[in-house]
């Protein structure tokens, strides 16, 4: 007997790492077990070097980049489709700008936010890094050192 409510099916949860190529992207590749596990997928710049784990690439650019603004823009609509295509439930990082549009998405349609400050910076916030820690449902910092920089921090330990 049922009470009219429709009975929905439980799904493993979504998961989308997204991060800029190179040492960011090596981090990003240490989660490649919970994409194994759960539902999941990786987001990453396209590059010359050929990134068998990226299942979406968008457009490489930094914010020195004077055609940032239309790359980005790019990389929203990007976002945007891979967005709809995929429906994740958590976005997971470790930096940089590329990953702004799935970022900005995950709180346009309140989805879990991780942000997993890079190691490579030990003595100083990012610039990823505290433009997305408010709003982040959880942020590790790989340096115990790098707590006094960020209010939400905790220490997971090193990805390496």
């Amino acid at each position: 007997m049922t009470t009219g409510k429709k009975i929905q099916e439980k799904r493993a949860p979504r998961l989308c790492f997204v991060s800029s190529s190179g040492g960011h992207w090596e981090q990003l590749k240490k989660f490649e077990p919970l994409v194994k596990k759960y539902e999941g997928f990786f987001v990453t710049e396209k590059t010359a070097f050929k990134e068998p784990l990226a299942k979406y690439l968008m457009i490489q650019t930094d914010l020195k980049d004077w055609l940032m603004v239309f790359k980005m823009a790019i990389n929203a609509i990007k976002a945007i489709r891979i967005w709809i295509k995929e429906k994740p439930d958590f976005v997971i990082t470790t930096g940089t700008i590329v990953a702004y549009p799935l970022y900005l998405l995950s709180i346009f349609f309140k989805k879990k936010f991780v942000f997993v400050e890079t190691f490579g910076r030990a003595d100083m916030p990012t610039i990823a890094g505290r433009m997305m820690e408010k709003h982040s449902d959880l942020f590790i910092v790989q340096w115990e050192s790098q707590k006094k920089y960020y209010k939400k921090a905790i220490y997971g330990g090193c990805l390496y």
